[in-house]
């Protein structure tokens, strides 16, 4: 192994002073991509992380070349029908990037490109484009592009026909527009161009000037994001309103685009409310009543308050309700009990329904893509640690299915009957039990010898369900087991499994992780020698409360773009993001929470100890978790540490907070992570 000398960053103690409390910050300096200094730092870091892993490059290119070698390069996604169209996308060999097409009444149809994402990146080192949207004659679509990864998009407008790109160009948008029913009024959302918060909706109309456009909605509240779309039956548009806990909208009818936007019903803070439209009614999704795992409502079309809403599916203890889907028939019920997805099909006449059958002990299930009201199919997905996803259309007449594509694992190699998974389930400290997803190879020993990558993100009610990766067969085909550890803070046990993992309970997280690792390592699953753990954004979070906490039980860390100055974060209100934050951490301007976050924000709590090897990534845009703070937190654990383990800091300096954006870059990036965990074994392929 090459030999460098260890980036030192500069200190330039800053006080930080809150409610009489003074931090010292020394690296708060590095809060500036504008100072060169900070730049060269950051490259200084980047060098020697590229040159004390150099002896891993060869077998990261491998790894690259095999993962690369399991996904179908000319895929092409299951076609679904809109307004009289199949649309689709598809992948060419060779590309980077999506293919968007369309045929005109029947699948066997000729093709038609709607965009080659291929020729609108070729001059750029990021391309996304994002929210199409298609104008009720077909003939326009609006799409929003982001070349720089803050998730700032500028919309446009193409002539579907002529093959035209008009003048009109929106910028600083969330990408996402609605087309009303005249095909010439267009809603779409801005962003604050600090804070990058959806704050406003605006009204376009074809061929004016965008500075012309009319401001139809300003949401003020800075913990609330703003955002508009269209109801399924195409009857409304609708602009949403949202925090953390509670929620409203505002809707007029789609061909009166120039009317007023008329409160659905006016927000409550804790009321969550989500609506759907079907016949003279409308739906809704809420947590009204203390219905903390939600329950259905309806009302009529004319009286919309929360006043007027009847039940029509009650509260369950122990089901939480997830989503609606509404077609001219039937409606689908989104469920989750005991952590797993269940689908309920209902007749609309008979109110009669049943169950999707599925047998696996641990797998996922959701809606797909079903924007026809007018159909009888259901398109769904499934997939398990151990089954590929597969896309299956369900007649809800008939109750047959058709599997219309299981995704292809190429490479010869996969068989899925070579691969075991399980759950199971460690008890916490405070008794409560948490459940893991396992897989891992049926030749792998469960005699405490193998390495063992444990894997959580524990925040914002986000659940990680046990989803099929082929990626993640580099390591498990190299004897890695692969845990998810459904730790509170996410949602896969119901609501309260959120409520106790956020503000003044969030270090169940951390102490959930902490003891999963402990049930893994007693009962021989791996041992401190083999055991690995990974998060990133608020999974970083968790992975630096965790190495603060019990370093001892990990032989390495991967942290990518980690949220880990949570206090000094949350103070700064310009950051993008964290005034709507307030409800998940906490506001630290109330000295309550101010104490409580900075008990734990791993910054904050970097102590003389030792720690394992830890991989910290970031991107330099990055819109979501600043690169100062990973970078912060790195210079901190080199000044502190007292472990000879190595610390790698690797920023990209062109990404964001999804790292690079072709299909195939971004698995450069997972084979660097896993060539980190596979060196540390000691199993670099020679």
């Amino acid at each position: 192994m090459a030999t460098i000398k260890t980036p030192v960053a500069k200190k330039v103690p800053k006080e930080l002073v809150k409610h009489n409390d003074v931090r010292v910050d020394d690296y708060y300096w590095l809060n500036n991509r504008e100072d060169k200094e900070v730049i060269t730092y950051l490259e200084e870091e980047n060098t020697y992380y590229n040159t004390l892993t150099a002896h891993t490059k060869e077998f990261q290119a491998s790894l690259f070349s095999e993962m690369k070698g399991r996904i179908k390069e000319d895929d092409s996604s299951v076609p679904y029908k809109l307004n009289g169209y199949w649309y689709g996308t598809r992948y060419e060999v060779g590309k980077e990037y999506p293919i968007y097409s369309r045929k005109k009444g029947e699948e066997s149809a000729q093709e038609e490109i709607i965009f080659n994402c291929n020729d609108l990146a070729k001059d750029h080192d990021y391309f996304n484009l994002s929210g199409i949207a298609i104008s009720p004659n077909n003939k326009l679509a609006a799409f929003g592009v982001d070349t720089v990864s803050r998730r700032e998009y500028t919309i446009r407008i193409k002539n579907l026909e002529t093959g035209e790109v008009y003048k009109d160009v929106i910028e600083k948008t969330t990408g996402s527009s609605v087309w009303a029913a005249d095909d010439k009024t267009l809603f779409y959302t801005k962003k604050d161009p600090v804070t990058l918060r959806s704050d406003k909706i605006y009204k376009h109309k074809l061929g004016t000037p965008t500075s012309e456009d009319v401001l139809v909605y300003h949401e003020q509240d800075e913990t609330f994001n703003t955002y508009i779309y269209k109801t399924k039956s195409k009857k409304y548009i609708v602009i949403g309103s949202s925090s953390t806990l509670t929620s409203e909208y505002r809707f007029i009818n789609t061909d009166e685009p120039d009317s007023d936007f008329k409160i659905f019903s006016p927000r409550e803070r804790g009321l969550e409310y989500s609506i759907a439209h079907y016949g003279d009614k409308f739906f809704i999704l809420t947590n009204k009543d203390q219905a903390y795992n939600f329950k259905l409502m309806t009302c009529n079309e004319s009286a919309t308050a929360a006043t007027n809403w009847k039940e029509f599916i009650p509260h369950r203890e122990n089901v939480l309700l997830e989503d609606l889907d509404i077609f001219k028939d039937y409606y689908v019920l989104s469920e989750r009990e005991n952590g797993l997805n269940k689908l309920k099909i209902v007749r609309w006449d008979t109110n009669k329904g049943y169950y999707l059958p599925f047998e696996s002990e641990t797998y996922t299930a959701y809606v797909g893509t079903n924007p026809d009201f007018n159909t009888s199919i259901l398109r769904y997905g499934y997939n398990s640690l151990t089954t590929p996803s597969s896309v299956i259309d369900f007649n809800m007449d008939t109750q047959t299915k058709e599997i219309k594509k299981e995704q292809e694992v190429l490479g010869g190699k996969f068989k899925k009957e070579n691969y075991r998974s399980q759950r199971v389930w460690a008890t916490a400290r405070d008794g409560v039990k948490i459940p893991m997803s396992v897989v891992y190879h049926k030749n792998t020993k469960l005699d405490g010898t193998s390495p063992l990558l444990q894997y959580a993100y524990g925040s914002y009610g986000y659940t990680i369900d046990p989803y099929f990766s082929t990626v993640r067969l580099s390591l498990l085909d190299r004897g890695f087991i692969y845990v998810i550890a459904h730790v509170r803070g996410g949602e896969y046990l119901g609501r309260k499994w959120y409520e106790d993992g956020k503000l003044l309970k969030k270090k169940n997280t951390f102490t959930d992780f902490i003891d999963c690792s402990k049930y893994l390592i007693d009962n021989n699953y791996t041992s401190t020698k083999h055991l690995y753990a990974s998060g990133g954004s608020a999974g970083g979070l968790l992975m630096g409360g965790v190495l603060n906490m019990a370093p001892e039980l990990y032989n390495g860390v991967i942290a990518s773009v980690p949220f880990v100055d949570v206090v000094t974060t949350m103070l700064d209100d310009s950051i993008p993001l964290t005034t709507g934050e307030y409800d998940e951490w906490g506001n630290p301007n109330d000295k309550e929470y101010y104490d409580y976050m900075k008990s734990y924000s791993p910054y904050d709590n970097v102590t003389a100890q030792d720690y394992p090897t830890i991989l910290v990534t970031t991107g330099l845009h990055d819109s979501q978790v600043q690169y100062w703070e990973p970078a912060k937190w790195v210079a901190k654990l080199r000044e502190l540490k007292t472990d000879s383990n190595l610390l790698f800091l690797d920023t990209n300096m062109d990404a964001g907070h999804g790292g690079a954006s072709g299909r195939f870059e971004a698995l450069k990036e997972v084979a660097k992570d896993y060539a980190f965990l596979i060196d540390l074994e000691g199993k670099i392929d020679k």
